[in-house]
């Protein structure tokens, strides 16, 4: 068995996606799987390891092709619009060793310009938080992008974008759910892998360069169907976690200010 394995879900980001690669350390004891979702760009043609999806098959589903394939301990899920410094690997990889109450654990993630992206460091969407974040009131939420504390700790769900995993816990709640198309599903299998007593880790001594958003701008296609999915996957991750815990009322705010943020955001991706 390898000690890791990197998976690299990959969608029409050729360029973006050698870069990743290049900046990946060479370990005998790591192995390298890049799933593609039916790239047009050339992508297979340039990474030799490469194999397809067959398809868009989306996030959950390719990352989950991926993973089938693989060996490792650990596996590492990682965007392949992202490039990794050196020893952010390694210090995740040792802290996760370390630590065999962690089930999952991500690095700090900036965006190209240096500042956080946010999606590293989240907490689960209760009903007050998202109320706050459709306000514009994010501040008032226990975490900001202002006051992460700079050590390492224990955090409600890290992204896909950056996702060391302990196979073990993986394998507890079958991977990825494949309900979820695109976005949601780091949420939920953090939310899972915590029910089983896990816990989730942000270790910020390290960090990777994100370019956020390099599939979804990648086609026409694909910004309509983020338009229409990053809505859908609140209804579904609320159906699924937590509309049991809360009364009809609760639910139906929710699901009606789920309603109108859809038709929101689509009305301005037709403009």
């Amino acid at each position: 068995m390898k000690k890791l394995s990197i998976i690299i879900l990959s969608y029409n980001v050729k360029d973006k996606l050698l870069a990743c690669l290049k900046s990946l350390p060479k370990h005998p004891d790591w192995e390298i799987i890049v799933p593609d979702n039916g790239s047009t760009d050339g992508s297979l043609e340039a990474v030799k390891q490469a194999f397809t999806t067959g398809g868009n098959i989306g996030f959950a589903a390719g990352n989950n092709v991926g993973i089938k394939k693989s060996v490792g301990e650990y596996v590492l899920l990682l965007n392949p619009d992202t490039i990794v410094y050196p020893n952010t690997i390694e210090t995740v990889l040792k802290y996760m060793e370390n630590h065999p109450q962690v089930g999952a654990a991500t690095c700090r993630v900036e965006l190209p310009d240096g500042t956080l992206d946010y999606s590293c460091h989240r907490g689960f969407p209760t009903p007050w938080g998202s109320l706050l974040h459709f306000l514009g009131l994010k501040k008032l939420s226990s975490y900001t992008s202002q006051n992460i504390p700079n050590v390492i700790h224990e955090i409600d769900a890290l992204t896909g974008a950056f996702a060391l995993i302990r196979r073990k816990a993986g394998e507890q709640v079958s991977w990825l759910d494949e309900d979820y198309f695109w976005n949601g599903e780091d949420i939920d299998f953090c939310c899972k892998i915590k029910e089983k007593g896990w816990k989730v880790m942000y270790v910020p001594d390290v960090k990777i360069t994100h370019y956020k958003g390099s599939s979804v701008m990648a086609t026409d296609e694909t910004k309509k169907r983020w338009a229409e999915n990053s809505t859908e996957v609140m209804g579904l991750f609320y159906k699924k976690h937590l509309a049991q815990k809360y009364p009809f009322f609760i639910n139906w705010l929710v699901y009606t200010g789920i309603w109108m943020l859809r038709n929101l955001r689509t009305e301005w991706n037709s403009i």
